[in-house]
Order: C-alpha cells, then sequence, then structure tokens
C-alpha cells in the first residue's frame, strides 16, 4: 500500500520569480561540468548551487559543497527567493515533449510526500542497482540542508483514470505556468500547478493508496538515501510523531498506463579497448549471433524495430553498420541458470553477459567504473566518435519496454545500470521537501 501525504512546499517565490526556466535544472546525475557551468552563468539563483555546487582545492570538512548548499538555503529564505506554501498541497506536472521519432506526447504526474518504507516490505520496489558513491554524496546533501531538494521518478500501477482525471477538470481551470529546462532537455514544455482543494486530494491520497506496489523509475540512489536519512533521524528522535518528514521521500507518481511513459534506449559506445577489433569480435559472436551488414543507421533502426523477443537484436558500428540477431536464448539459460527469466532474457542482460562480459572479457567491477563503456541517448554521437577515431565501437539498442521492467521488479529482480532511460527526466527546483519538521 503507497500512502502519499500532501505537504508545504519549499518553493521559488512566484513574486519574485514569474517564470523559473532560469532556477529549475535537470536532476542532479545529469549534471556534468558543462551543465554545471551553464546553469551557474543562467542565474545566481539556480538550484545548481544547492544540489551539484562546485568544489574548490579549498574544500576542508567545514567549507565544501554541501555546507554551502546549506547557507545558499539559509540565505534564499531568508532573501524570501524560497518561500514555504501556507498549507498542504499536492502538486501536478504535465510534460509535453516530441520523442526522436517526431511522435507528440503528454505525460502527467502527481508530486507528494510518499511515506517511506523498505524494499523488502513490499509497497515500493527498486528495477536496476545502485552504487556506493551517489547515495554517500546524496546523504551528505540531506544531512546538510534537511531538505529532500529531487524529486524521486515512481510508477504506480492503476489505470490513469483512477488518478489522473480526478484533476484533470480542476487543472482545466487553472492558468498552467509553462517551463523549459533550456539546458539537458529544452524540448520539453513543463507545466507545474498547485493543487489546494481539500475535498480533492482527500480524494487522490485515497485513490493513491489502493496502488501497490510503486516502482521507482528514477532516483534509486536518492530513495535508498532517503531510507538511510530516515533511519538516522528516528535513531536521533525517537519520540517523534508517524507524520515528521523525515519518514517521506518527495516524488513524482506516474501511472504505468499512462500513454506519455516513453523509455528510450541507452547504446554502448566502447572505448580504449585493445583486445580485440570490431571484426575479431564479430567473428567471436558468430557462434551466438547471425550478423548480417546493414548501409545506414536508419536500415539499422528498421531492422532493430523488427525484433521479437525471443531473438534480441543488436547494432555494431566500426565505420559498417552491422545487425547482429540472437539465434537461441538457450545459451542465456547456461550462462545465468539462477536468475529468473524476465532477467535472463533481457536485452541489456543479453549485451552485458554475453558480448561484454564472456566474449570481450570486460569485468562487472571495470563496467561499473565505465573504464571501456561511455552510455550515450543519441547514437550520432557515438557514430561520430567511431568515425573520428576516438572509440572503438558502439553497440546501438533497442528500448527496455515497461512491461519487462514490471515483469522483473515483481521478480525480484535488479537490472543492470543503464537498462532504462525514462523519457523526459522530473527537473529539479519546482518544489522542495523540509524535512526538518512535520507534514
Amino acid at each position: 500500500m503507497a500512502t502519499i501525504r500532501p505537504f508545504r512546499g519549499l518553493r521559488y517565490n512566484p513574486h519574485k520569480f514569474c517564470d523559473v526556466s532560469d532556477v529549475i535544472t535537470a536532476p542532479y546525475d545529469r549534471i556534468h561540468a558543462a551543465e554545471q557551468t551553464l546553469y551557474y552563468d543562467q542565474s545566481a539563483y539556480n538550484l545548481v548551487r544547492i544540489i551539484q555546487g562546485k568544489s574548490t582545492p579549498a574544500d576542508d570538512a567545514d567549507n565544501n559543497v554541501y555546507a554551502r548548499a546549506a547557507c545558499y538555503k539559509r540565505n534564499w529564505i531568508a532573501e524570501e527567493v524560497l518561500i514555504r506554501d501556507p498549507a498542504p498541497v499536492l502538486y501536478v506536472l504535465e510534460q509535453r515533449f516530441t520523442t526522436p521519432d517526431g511522435v507528440e506526447h503528454v505525460r502527467q504526474g502527481l508530486t507528494a510526500a510518499l511515506e517511506l518504507s523498505a524494499f523488502d516490505e513490499g509497497a515500493v520496489l527498486p528495477h536496476e542497482r545502485t552504487l556506493s558513491g551517489p547515495k554517500e554524496d546524496r546523504f551528505k546533501l540531506t544531512n546538510a540542508t534537511q531538505t529532500a531538494w529531487g524529486q524521486i521518478f515512481m510508477l504506480y500501477p492503476g489505470d490513469t483514470a483512477a488518478i489522473s482525471q480526478r484533476l484533470q477538470s480542476y487543472l482545466d481551470a487553472h492558468m498552467p505556468g509553462l517551463l523549459h529546462d533550456r539546458i539537458v532537455e529544452p524540448e520539453v514544455e513543463q507545466n507545474f500547478w498547485l493543487v489546494d482543494d481539500e475535498a480533492l486530494i482527500a480524494d487522490v491520497v485515497g485513490a493513491m493508496g489502493l496502488q501497490s506496489p510503486i516502482i521507482i523509475a528514477d532516483g534509486h540512489h536518492r530513495y535508498e538515501t532517503a531510507l538511510r536519512y530516515r533511519d538516522e533521524m528516528r535513531a536521533q528522535h525517537p519520540d517523534a510523531p508517524a507524520n515528521a518528514a523525515f519518514n517521506y521521500a518527495l516524488v513524482t507518481l506516474v501511472s504505468m498506463e499512462d500513454p506519455g511513459l516513453v523509455i528510450l534506449p541507452t547504446h554502448r559506445l566502447v572505448h580504449s579497448y585493445p583486445r580485440k577489433t570490431a571484426a575479431a569480435l564479430l567473428k567471436d559472436l558468430a557462434p551466438y549471433f547471425t550478423v548480417e551488414e546493414v548501409s545506414t543507421l536508419g536500415h539499422l533502426q528498421e531492422a532493430l524495430g523488427d525484433a521479437v523477443p525471443e531473438h534480441p537484436r543488436y547494432g555494431l558500428y566500426d565505420g559498417d553498420y552491422n545487425l547482429l540477431t540472437l539465434k537461441d536464448l538457450e545459451v542465456m539459460d547456461q550462462l545465468l541458470p539462477g536468475r529468473d527469466p524476465n532477467f535472463r532474457y533481457l536485452d541489456v542482460t543479453v549485451l552485458h553477459e554475453l558480448v561484454i562480459e564472456k566474449t570481450m572479457g570486460l569485468s562487472k567491477e571495470s563496467i561499473e567504473r565505465r573504464e571501456n563503456i561511455t552510455y550515450l541517448r543519441d547514437p550520432i554521437q557515438g557514430l561520430e566518435a567511431v568515425d573520428e577515431g576516438k572509440a572503438n565501437f558502439i553497440f546501438v539498442l533497442n528500448p527496455t519496454r515497461i512491461e519487462q521492467v514490471r515483469a522483473c521488479t515483481a521478480a525480484g529482480e535488479r537490472m543492470p545500470q543503464k537498462s532504462t532511460d525514462f523519457f523526459p527526466k522530473i527537473v529539479s527546483g519546482l518544489v522542495a521537501l523540509p524535512l526538518h519538521d512535520t507534514l
């Protein structure tokens, strides 16, 4: 059972920021050096200073990105740049976007405080593995600022009519605020509403309580960080009430049946790999795959789109386009006999276990360290890197399907990292959840 609550969000003051496009950001894990600099230049109040601040050579235990984040929070509240909503409310995020195939989509999410629960309790389930480094970083930020800044993107199993249609008439009566994250996903239009109708809030909270389990789409590190922070706060404050804010996570919930729920493929660019040429690799893969040469990226993508679950397909580009089709899934039964078939037969599992690890000889540890692999949403970047001699070759993949996410999660399996790229991301800076008081 998923328990959500309205909350008094911490938001950019609408009287100071009629358009918050200059202060919102992509999620922290999509902010790299180039995006960080652009966000810094965009506004002195851009949230990047809190969620992914710049470090300096002089940083130490007392003066660092986390201490500066806490300072920005205090100063911006004092300046009324950030203000609390006066009463607990829910929020709705609508995202309008066009995917690379030219199709227009609309996706609606409900932003609320979700009661935290351990994965073994079954109310909230993960679908991907996590790493310790990002969790430590997010914990330090949470601990320093006592605030949840980034929304965790979650999926609920109910029909869109169960939640979304209850909100639509209310939203239709309110003017949307059009926002853009101008750096990472500028093509996405973001509309954000505050819902303060008490009867509607009670109706939506009750309807969401019937949805289970909730699956994490993006934000596994943030959710596990929230669990750790909750446990530490409970130890420090054993008499705190059940509605203490640290018992909750900041989430945006989207129905698995939402027609705007899109997963894009994540391609694997192989670089600095001296063991085999692409030709040698293709020869070694011949016992497992049929290999056909195709003429263009368009023809390759069309052929990938014709793949069937029993015979996963991949593209390999090393200057020439090659289509790889797995001959028989039985090899995966032999390779991973102890794993659930829903995991064994994933495209990313076949690629990593059979091709990258078994045939190419890369270890799981080196893959986690990204020593020879770069993950790309746009295959064109990879093709150019190969053509310029900056990479060996690129694997072009089909996207993971939402039914695969659901099946793996139900089986208790966690997918390899970068198995899913839910598009678009949930931007940061629309609202934050203070954790130092009650809801």
